[in-house]
């Protein structure tokens, strides 16, 4: 008896030690089993102290009254299966008819505290079941991407979310997309990410960086390249140039005809032939607020600037040419034409920001609890952040710590990747093809 006390002591130190200092580890010996367990034994309680079920159908009560019985319960909705996953635990639940997926979304942090989890989630699979997704600990608090990840052309991992999952950045799916935080937010740790899975792919990277040392660094995986408001109005202008050109090329591809097949009418980049499908461009702009705002009252070059990038947003999609916005702020007091940019850019991602005006700008038009949540990322938490959908759904992620050396390394091994564009060739940034050795190093060799 003594020897099993012993061993229960030790088993129990163990999970105690584990939970404090290694929470995934203790979530796959300890923690699954401990609630998958709470779930089965807590659900019709927990169900019913959170008001998720629906009085007995009226020919129940009518049995109950007719036999004199008690009244029937509480009807539970049915639990479908429970599935153990590597941060937590899904439940496929059935609805009742009057029940909603609002109901289950409201009673969220109700759940959280009865399951006893760190975070409960719940979307809707098709009319009548959702799936609820229990996060069993912090997966925010270290990040950790899985070892296997979905790639794809112009699909890459760049963060982990809240319940456990990847998101991805689908340049097919959202093509433009402004990503807004405070200094310190992690917003360029996050840039660099995007940047570094981009580097392996066959697409062109150019960037717009007038403060000269953010983009800068990754000059050999660039095509093009501008530090200065004056040589981003002229790459702009070519950009809009070049997707005229594409245009013209699928205008004289799409041979429309009565019988020509659905199938081999060119509408994008994607329909045209693999000869002649041009290269991707994704369009990196660092601090935008540098681009759009102006000491004069009637700038030209700002004009031409904000028309491009606007031509761009809009037409830019069938083109292949693709608009990763960043900046601290991006709001009315740019100046014209900010507004109508903005509309245009369907992703919006939002990092720790010093005031709730800057989280309205990106997410007052999607949701006010994703406005709400921006508020409330905390400063020890760099590189979290909130990401809203047009649908008005969102959800918090934190993307891996991505060091400067880290991107710059991945540029340089995939340097031949670089396509050459004719039309941005005076862009194109001049790199030396080995390291300057330093005057000291050269004096004592």
């Amino acid at each position: 008896m003594t020897r099993v006390l012993i061993a229960l002591a030790i088993v129990a130190g163990l999970a105690l030690l584990l939970k404090w200092r290694r929470p995934a580890w203790y979530w796959l010996t300890f923690g699954i089993a401990f609630s998958v367990l709470r779930i089965r034994l807590r659900y019709a309680a927990v169900m019913d102290a959170c008001h998720l079920t629906v009085p007995a159908s009226r020919w129940r009560l009518a049995l109950a009254r007719w036999s004199k019985r008690p009244a029937p319960q509480q009807r539970v909705p049915r639990l479908l299966w429970i599935k153990p996953t590597r941060t937590g635990v899904r439940l496929r639940i059935k609805m009742w008819p009057g029940q909603d997926a609002f109901e289950f979304s409201a009673a969220a942090d109700r759940l959280r505290h009865s399951f006893a989890v760190h975070q409960v989630t719940s979307r809707e699979i098709k009319p009548g079941v959702i799936e609820i997704t229990l996060t069993g600990y912090d997966v925010l608090k270290h990040v950790q991407m899985p070892a296997k990840t979905g790639r794809g052309l112009l699909r890459i991992p760049v963060a982990l979310v809240e319940d456990g999952s990847v998101h991805y950045r689908d340049y097919r799916e959202v093509p433009h997309s402004v990503t807004v935080g405070a200094t310190q937010s992690g917003k360029s740790v996050f840039q660099r990410t995007v940047i570094k899975e981009l580097a392996a792919q066959r697409v062109a990277l150019v960037g717009i960086d007038c403060k000269t040392i953010e983009l800068s660094p990754f000059a050999r995986r660039l095509s093009a390249l501008a530090d200065n408001p004056d040589d981003a109005a002229d790459l702009l202008e070519a950009l809009v140039s070049r997707m005229a050109g594409i245009y013209d090329v699928i205008r004289r591809e799409q041979r429309i005809s009565a019988d020509t097949p659905d199938a081999e009418i060119a509408a994008n980049i994607w329909d045209l032939p693999e000869a002649l499908r041009p290269v991707p461009i994704v369009v990196t702009i660092d601090e935008i607020a540098e681009l759009a705002m102006s000491s004069k009252r009637n700038d030209p070059r700002r004009d031409r600037i904000i028309t491009a990038l606007i031509r761009l947003a809009q037409l830019g999609r069938a083109a292949g040419i693709f608009l990763d916005l960043y900046g601290q702020r991006f709001g009315s007091e740019l100046g014209d034409g900010i507004t109508m940019l903005r509309a245009q850019l369907t992703g919006r991602t939002v990092h720790r920001v010093n005031d709730e005006s800057t989280a309205k700008m990106a997410f007052g038009d999607i949701s006010p609890h994703a406005v709400f949540a921006a508020t409330q990322i905390p400063n020890t938490r760099r590189g979290m952040a909130v990401v809203g959908y047009s649908t008005g759904e969102w959800t918090r992620i934190r993307t891996p710590h991505t060091s400067m050396r880290q991107a710059v390394s991945a540029c340089n091994r995939y340097a031949h990747l670089t396509p050459e564009l004719p039309e941005l060739a005076r862009f194109r940034p001049v790199v030396d093809l080995a390291p300057v050795e330093a005057p000291a190093v050269a004096e004592a060799a």
